[in-house]
Parts: C-alpha cells; sequence; structure tokens
C-alpha cells in the first residue's frame, strides 16, 4: 500500500518505521529540523511542509495514496489533513489522532474512517492488564456506530451453561467467536458457554449495555 503519514514526532515516526518494512510510506513534518533527521535515518520520502496544504500533500503522494493518516499533536490539523484527503483527493481511508478525546465524536460525524483516541488505547491496556472493567471496547468503525468488544465470563454470569440460542441477544448484535483456553470457536446455534470464557461480539454502540446485561447480567 502507499501511506502517508502526516507528523514526524515519536508516534509518526515509530508508526512510519514500521509501516516502511512492508508498505511505501510517505512522511510529512512541519519541523524542518526533524524532517532532516529523520530523513538521514531512513529510506522512506520526507517531506518539510505543512500537511494542511494540498500542494505538500500533492508532494507525498496524495493522488496515488491509499491511507493518510494525520497523526499531528493538534487535533484541528488532523481533522483538516483527513477531509482534505478524503473529500479533495478522494482518498479511500483515513486515519486520525484524536489527542482530546472530547473531539473523537467529531471526528467520526466530518469523515474521518477511523479516529485513534490514544488515551483511550492506554485505557484499554490498563483494562486488559488489571480486568478493571467488564467490558473491552477493542475498537469503533462505521463512523463509530459499531463496535467490536471484548467480554469475560465470570462464573455467575447467567448465560454459563447455557446455549447460545436460548440468550436474549439485542436485536443487532453478533457474537463474532469465542476464545476458550487455547481454542477459538465460532459459535453454532447450539454452542454451550462456560465459565471463563472470552466472548468478541459486534454490536451498535449504543446497545453495548444491553449485550453486556444478556452476557454476564451487570448493567
Amino acid at each position: 500500500m502507499r501511506i502517508i503519514i502526516v507528523g514526524g514526532g515519536k508516534v509518526g515516526y515509530f508508526l512510519a518505521e514500521r509501516l516502511a518494512r512492508t508498505h511505501y510510506i510517505s512522511l510529512v513534518e512541519k519541523d524542518r529540523r526533524v524532517t532532516e533527521a529523520i530523513a538521514k535515518n531512513s529510506n522512506m520520502l520526507v517531506i518539510n511542509g505543512d500537511g494542511c496544504q494540498t500542494d505538500i500533500l500533492i508532494q507525498a503522494g496524495v493522488k496515488d495514496a491509499d491511507v493518510v493518516a494525520a497523526v499531528t499533536g493538534k487535533d484541528e490539523d488532523n481533522l483538516v489533513i483527513c477531509q482534505i484527503a478524503k473529500d479533495i483527493f478522494k482518498v479511500k481511508r483515513t486515519v486520525a489522532r484524536v489527542n482530546d478525546p472530547k473531539n473523537e465524536k467529531i471526528f467520526f460525524q466530518l469523515g474521518v474512517d477511523i479516529a485513534i483516541d490514544s488515551t483511550a488505547v492506554i485505557a484499554k491496556i490498563i483494562e486488559e492488564e488489571v480486568s478493571l472493567e467488564d467490558m473491552i471496547n477493542l475498537c469503533a468503525f462505521k463512523k463509530g456506530q459499531l463496535s467490536l468488544v471484548r467480554i469475560d465470563l465470570p462464573e455467575d454470569a447467567p448465560i454459563v451453561k447455557k446455549s447460545l440460542k436460548d440468550i436474549p441477544l439485542p436485536a443487532e448484535s453478533v457474537i463474532v467467536v469465542v476464545l476458550r483456553e487455547d481454542h477459538l470457536i465460532v459459535p453454532d446455534r447450539d454452542f454451550i458457554f462456560q465459565e471463563g470464557d472470552e466472548i468478541v461480539a459486534l454490536t451498535k454502540v449504543e446497545d453495548e449495555g444491553d449485550l453486556l446485561n444478556s452476557l454476564i447480567g451487570r448493567m
């Protein structure tokens, strides 16, 4: 894939370095000193300039890009970059870093395909390690309307020893897969749940609470 990354800070640089192993990467950065430092130590195309300007994006190859990822430290810049890429150059996929969690919904409303809230990512990692929450949101997509979630079944969950067909799930929620010990299981209607099962489900964001209630009865 041809990928443009705007923002040469730590996030942008390490993202570019990782993706450059298997993809064609163009990196855009405003700060000339940062640009020069990256150019000396990498083989990717590095451009000094403002990613909010169309001529800079054109230099980076936006007309042929499959993905534009805006990961600067300013939400307003990231939003503008993604809008230019999507609306003017018809880039298929735009990804934006969200520095202020309050702005995540706005990014989706204004057409950004994927908005990554670094605060939420860190929280997710913490939750994964110390089990602070019953439900972990793995990712959101379709402009934030759908979410992929993971739920671990405790021993007192009402669905333990029950079959999938007997569980009243929300109308537009689907159990995608169940992880049981070292096995990955795609459940059919007769699948019986057990304590400790890790359930991955797809649901509308507004139905997350109802889904959690159906599976573990804690809402």
